[in-house]
């Protein structure tokens, strides 16, 4: 049974879930995601600090201050960052302060210095427009209590910060998914081989490049299982070295050729495959299923097909055992600048370059989308998604694609 892209993809995250957690250093858990909320124990910030440099005065005191009649006002004090008033701010007295030093008591505004004439020991103030303005309450941002951070967020730098100012020194995350790739192919040499491609032998096994990339882009970390001949005693070998992986992927031996043995190895070993094949273009041909437990995600082998088969499902799998909520690219509305025809009533995913114009994102095809073209796939910055029953798209008509730039975003798969 083919299944279309939508019921594949809810096939194979089905039996999927985040990986257990770890507590890693601060500094470890960067591109990592959360497994646990974190609760703020202290109000951030602790204090009402200034956002300006500049003078803390009351607002009343001035009031009636001009360009051409300035308030002078006594300076009582300067508090730097990290230091601590020791006086309020009394009628017709002003506290000098820097970004970020707290902002004494009595005072509702900071005028910032360059409303002034930067007085040390008396200032003038030449403008009201900060009138009760410049001052950071306490407890602005985080309060006790509160999740500073949810769990199943990626930890970005904005979060390592938020992570630090909360004191949470080492946060609970998921780990990070080992996975397994190996190639197939008699014909396949890796890149120090490339003296059988010269004499046109052997091609270079590009699969064991491109998908061993894009499992560290998706976040997780490669095992590299190398290329394996098509022989099923040697296959066996090769896939029980993915013992104690999370993910095993496999490119090639997955069509109906009487050299590929993967579906029947895989079989032997006691997988349960779950499906065969899609009805998309390309990557067709695509085997998923658990080995004792161990996801098994079979791309084909052409190089494309392989690609936009593991951006689809391999990528989205490896990102929910993550622990990742958002596992799908979002598509986006394009316009197309030229007519495309699918031959085939099946769901078609073009390799495109989308480009931003004032009237809206449009979309060119990269060239011929032959599925061994990977130079097609170097040049494309989208997937554009054609769908089965829409045989031809006429130039400036509306498509979805899906752009191979943008992070994990959308809850759902959409297209």
């Amino acid at each position: 049974m083919a299944y279309s892209v939508e019921e594949a993809s809810a096939r194979i995250l089905a039996p999927i879930r985040p990986l257990g957690a770890e507590r890693v250093p601060l500094r470890q858990s960067h591109r990592r995601v959360l497994a646990e909320d974190v609760i703020s124990p202290i109000e951030h910030p602790p204090w009402n600090n200034s956002s300006m440099d500049g003078y803390a005065v009351r607002a009343e005191d001035v009031a009636s201050a001009t360009g051409s009649s300035p308030v002078r006002m006594e300076v009582v004090e300067t508090v730097r960052a990290g230091q601590r008033p020791t006086r309020s701010v009394e009628p017709r007295t002003a506290i000098r302060v820097m970004t970020g030093a707290p902002v004494p008591d009595g005072a509702d505004t900071v005028i910032r210095v360059e409303d002034t004439d930067g007085g040390d020991t008396y200032v003038e103030i030449r403008d009201t427009r900060d009138s009760g303005r410049n001052v950071r309450p306490r407890g602005e941002d985080l309060r006790p209590g509160v999740v500073a951070v949810p769990k199943g967020t990626m930890i970005g730098a904005a979060q390592l910060g938020v992570l630090a100012s909360v004191g949470c020194a080492a946060p609970l995350v998921h780990r990070v998914p080992r996975v397994a790739v190996l190639a197939s192919g008699d014909e396949l040499v890796d890149v120090d081989g490339f003296g059988a491609v010269r004499r046109g032998e052997r091609i270079v096994s590009s699969n064991s490049y491109t998908i061993s990339a894009a499992v560290l882009e998706a976040g997780g970390e490669v095992v590299d299982l190398g290329i394996v001949p098509d022989d099923p005693e040697a296959y066996v070998e090769r896939v029980t070295a993915a013992r104690g992986c999370d993910l095993l992927v496999t490119t090639g031996g997955v069509s109906v050729g009487a050299f590929d043995f993967t579906k029947d190895v895989l079989a032997s070993l006691g997988a349960e495959l779950h499906l065969w094949r899609i009805r998309m273009r390309p990557g067709a041909p695509l085997g998923f299923g658990m080995l004792h437990g161990m996801p098994w995600l079979g791309l084909p082998g052409n190089p494309v097909s392989s690609m936009v088969t593991f951006e689809l499902f391999g990528n989205p799998l490896v990102r929910k055992q993550r622990g990742e909520t958002l596992i799908f690219r979002r598509p986006i509305d394009v316009r197309a600048r030229e007519d495309i025809t699918i031959a085939a009533a099946l769901t078609h995913f073009m390799r495109g370059i989308v480009t931003w114009e004032p009237d809206g994102a449009w979309a060119s095809l990269t060239g011929p989308q032959g599925s061994g073209l990977l130079t097609s796939m170097a040049r494309a910055n989208a997937l554009l998604v054609v769908p089965h029953d829409r045989p031809i798209v006429r130039a400036g008509e509306t498509l979805h694609a899906l752009s191979l730039a943008e992070a994990g975003s959308s809850a759902t798969f959409d297209i």
